[in-house]
């Protein structure tokens, strides 16, 4: 009677665990149990396709009845005519082949974000269009009219008026995509409408050197010509990407504008204009060597190596040397988070950077004004930059006469003269010309301030200069010899 009360009891025990794993299944979170790999992904793309459009368009450039690869609407033969004969014989050649308009034809993708007919897509897919076709999944053809875009970050928006609720898509939150995560792309490569690829997220944050702003999705769905503008889903159906580019001579590399950039600039876009806020800095990356000279245990931030007079950097009290860890919370990892973060904010808006300052975190309040107001926006200085026996190299003090001659702008500081190939200063960065302004905290005017910096600083592991290469001021990390940091 015992073994048969516990061989009971043990099966009570085991029925009330199965039924509390079948709860846990049913009640998890809908978004988890969406971003397991179906079975098909049919049901999905029959959901999503509906909002992805075909755009078609149209540029009119005029012509002699050919095409002269590479010349685009300029006839060569205007060149020839009217630089060799001029007068009469260019009249003659006038007459005998006017010229004609002839369509250049493109196609690109799009998706609809909102149901009275707002669309997203690429720049470059409608850039200097001047018919604009939006064709949808039941074969109807509208036409768009251009409402905003942004060479920057090559986003456009369009609109088409009709006169029922179309189907729209669910803008997703890209920063929380995965490296491996499974997404899906629909658009209209070489014209074939609705194509629907998948694939895996490979990488995040890709800098391809399209713009300013890059921080790519790179996807190994299968992204064509024609792709451009059309959406990248995740397996919950929401858009985290906009299809942009591909690497011409590879196979399975594509890249997507994410989702959130997008996010930020819409409501600007859908006003026709994007203005970006503006610090008013020149910036660098910090380094290792960088970090350690200012006490930072691991590289990260931007280091402003200059200030631009009268900008909102310099009402707010940013000084040269210092280092932006973080906009409003927003911690910067890069440096080239920071411009990103910047220009996503609207002009006046006040932000609080966290700022590190000889070995102490601050506060700073800065009210942004207008980059597109003023050309000085955050740009990042050259990448990195130093015969003083130990370090590698030799210097010269700076005179009026010199600092004219070589068009410096500045006529202080002391200037590297020649740098050892296999020094020290010259494994940092530094180069001739480059004209020193300070070494760690003190300023430089003579070579003699330089020695007594130095030779104060032989103890450290690190020595930090800050130059002036061109128009440019960086900062520049040098390892002391037989120093360990």
């Amino acid at each position: 009677m015992a073994h048969s009360h516990d061989f009971q009891r043990s099966i009570r025990i085991f029925g009330t665990f199965l039924l509390f794993s079948l709860l846990f299944i049913l009640a998890a979170p809908l978004e988890s149990r969406a971003t397991a790999v179906p079975s098909s992904f049919a049901p999905l793309v029959k959901k999503l396709s509906p909002a992805v459009v075909n755009i078609n368009t149209e540029k009119h450039v005029s012509s002699r009845g050919f095409d002269v690869p590479g010349y685009g609407s300029r006839d060569p033969f205007d060149e020839f005519f009217g630089r060799f004969f001029g007068g009469r014989q260019f009249d003659r050649y006038h007459r005998r082949h006017p010229r004609t308009s002839r369509p250049i034809k493109s196609l690109g993708s799009g998706f609809i974000i909102s149901n009275d007919g707002y669309i997203l897509t690429n720049n470059h897919v409608v850039e200097d269009a001047d018919d604009i076709k939006v064709t949808l999944s039941d074969k109807k053809t509208y036409e768009a009219r251009l409402v905003g875009r942004d060479q920057k970050t090559d986003l456009a928006v369009l609109k088409i008026d009709v006169d029922h609720d179309l189907p729209s898509v669910k803008l997703g939150d890209s920063s929380r995509l995965e490296v491996g995560d499974w997404v899906i792309a629909i658009g209209n490569p070489f014209g074939l409408a609705r194509t629907v690829t998948a694939g895996i997220v490979s990488a995040k944050g890709r800098v391809i050197g399209s713009g300013p702003y890059d921080d790519f999705i790179q996807t190994d769905a299968s992204i064509n010509p024609g792709n451009s503008g059309g959406p990248l889903f995740n397996l919950a159906g929401e858009v985290i990407g906009i299809n942009t580019a591909i690497v011409a001579s590879g196979q399975g590399i594509g890249f997507a504008i994410p989702i959130n950039m997008a996010k930020d600039l819409l409501p600007q876009l859908k006003k026709g204009k994007v203005s970006r806020g503006r610090l008013g800095i020149h910036i660098q990356e910090v380094t290792d060597e960088l970090a350690a000279s200012f006490g930072l245990k691991e590289k990260r931030g931007a280091l402003v190596s200059d200030v631009i007079d009268d900008s909102p950097a310099a009402r707010a009290g940013l000084k040269a040397g210092d280092i932006i860890l973080a906009v409003d919370g927003r911690k910067i990892k890069e440096m080239r988070t920071l411009p990103r973060i910047i220009a996503a904010k609207k002009p006046g808006t006040r932000v609080n950077l966290e700022v590190l300052r000889n070995g102490r975190t601050i506060n700073i309040g800065v009210t942004l004004d207008d980059l597109e107001a003023d050309s000085g926006e955050i740009e990042p200085g050259p990448g990195g930059s130093g015969k003083l026996d130990k370090l590698g190299l030799t210097v010269r003090q700076l005179t009026p006469e010199l600092a004219q001659r070589l068009q410096l702008g500045t006529d202080r500081g002391v200037v590297i003269s020649r740098v050892e190939p296999d020094g020290l200063a010259a494994r940092a960065g530094l180069e001739s010309g480059d004209i020193i302004l300070m070494v760690n905290d003190s300023e430089i005017k003579t070579v003699n301030d330089l020695q007594k910096v130095l030779h104060n600083s032989r103890k450290q592991p690190y020595i930090r200069f800050l130059v002036q290469r061109g128009q440019v001021r960086i900062f520049v990390g040098v390892k002391q010899p037989g120093k360990k940091g």
